[in-house]
This record gives structure tokens, sequence and C-alpha cells, in this order.
């Protein structure tokens, strides 16, 4: 599904270069459930920003479900993005003035879909993070757990290959984190292929396999024993 190798990306600080990425090799098959850890500088966020488009490699090469990814303008990108992609951020990236059930229903619109197909799919998925009643309620609204569930229906509204999760639960607490993630290791045993970046050691053992990034380079990629996030929250 995802097949990355030596890849490099380099920022220029004024006078110099600031070397992120120093080789990267990587792969995830289809269903599975990756987390992505390291400190802060490690290039945990430039790696995922790669995958998802956002940012180009410098070197090395790409593949998403055996498209190579290069040298893409930005019209085929967002393409690539809405059809492949889905994107829960932590801090959920929610339109303010926009119901649940239109948030939801973004994606959507980007693929030229209808109004009212739109409108159906969207309620469909919010049915599955369990906010069908919530659906026309304003992000403002709802509580944190309710926005970031709103996000994941969003990110699965266009039905991609791929789930990219950046500390989605980095702004919830405890409780709150165990129930988004019991959702998304329930969207992962239906096949979906999940990365998350987490900084937290029992959200990274709720996926089924670590990679730990320093300073640019993979030191660590094992597969772990699932925490179960449903078990987790009695514990």
């Amino acid at each position: 599904m995802i097949e990355i190798k030596d890849l490099h990306k380099s920022y220029q600080m004024g006078h110099n270069s600031l070397h992120v990425l120093k080789g990267i090799n990587f792969e995830a098959k289809e269903g599975e459930m990756v987390a992505i850890m390291g400190s802060s500088g490690s290039g945990k966020s430039t790696f995922l920003n790669i995958i998802g488009m956002l940012d180009e490699a410098d070197e090395g090469t790409y593949h998403l479900d055996g498209k190579h990814i290069k040298n893409l303008n930005e019209k085929i990108a967002a393409k690539y993005r809405n059809q492949f992609l889905g994107f829960i951020f932590q801090s959920f990236n929610l339109i303010s003035y926009k119901t649940a059930l239109d948030n939801v229903s973004m994606p959507l619109y980007y693929q030229g879909i209808k109004r009212s197909v739109r409108a159906d799919k969207a309620m469909h998925y919010l049915e599955k993070v369990g906010l069908a009643d919530w659906a026309h309620h304003l992000p403002n609204e709802l509580s944190g757990g309710q926005k970031q569930r709103v996000a994941i229906a969003r990110a699965l509204a266009s039905e991609p290959k791929v789930l990219l999760a950046d500390e989605p639960t980095g702004a919830l607490d405890s409780t709150t984190s165990f129930e988004v993630m019991e959702l998304i290791q329930n969207i992962n045993d239906e096949g979906k292929t999940i990365l998350c970046v987490t900084h937290e050691d029992d959200i990274a053992h709720m996926c089924k396999r670590i990679v730990h990034l320093k300073d640019g380079l993979i030191i660590n990629d094992n597969p772990v024993d699932q925490v179960i996030a449903k078990n987790r929250e009695y514990v």
C-alpha cells in the first residue's frame, strides 16, 4: 500500500540547510495499523506530510497503492489526496460555521458528488461514529471527543485507502482518548490502513506496529501486542 525507499528531505534555513529526513525506508501493507513515534525534531511530522502529499521529498521514491508520487502539480496532488487519503488532526480542523453534517460532506463536495448523495453518505458516516443525533450541531456545541468523531467521519467519507492520524488524541483526556482509539481500531479491523503519529506510549501500543524515528532515521520498527482500547478504559 505504501512503499518508501531512501527518502531524504532538507529545508533551507538562511545560509544553512537542515537535513530532516536522512534516508527513510518504510513499507505499510494494506490493513496495517502503524504508530509513528519520535521526539520533537525527529522528522515524524515531515515524514507524515510527505506521505500525505502535503510536502515532497528531495530524494528517494514513494509509491502509494502502486502509484509513483513524484512531481505532482497541485491539482493532481489534491485529486490523489482526496482519492487515497483521509486526515485526522489533533486540532480537529472543523469549519466552525458549518454543521457536523456539512463538515463530513466537504470531501464529497470536492469529488463533485451531488448534494443529496453527499448528505446521505455524510449521515451514514456520522451514524458510524455514533453522532447521527448531532448532525445539525455546530462544532462549538460539541465536546472534544465528539469533534474528533466528526473529523474521523469526514476522513472516512471519501472512502480513502489510508487514514493518516496526526496526534489524534493529543487534545483529549484519557477516557475520551481511549474511546477515540476504540473507534480507530474498529475502522482498522474493517481493513483500513492507518498511520498514527503520537508521542504517547499507551496510544502507540493500541496500534499493531511501532516505528521510532530519531534524527531523521528509523531506529526501531517492531510489531507489538496490541492493547485493545475498549478494555483499557477500565484498567
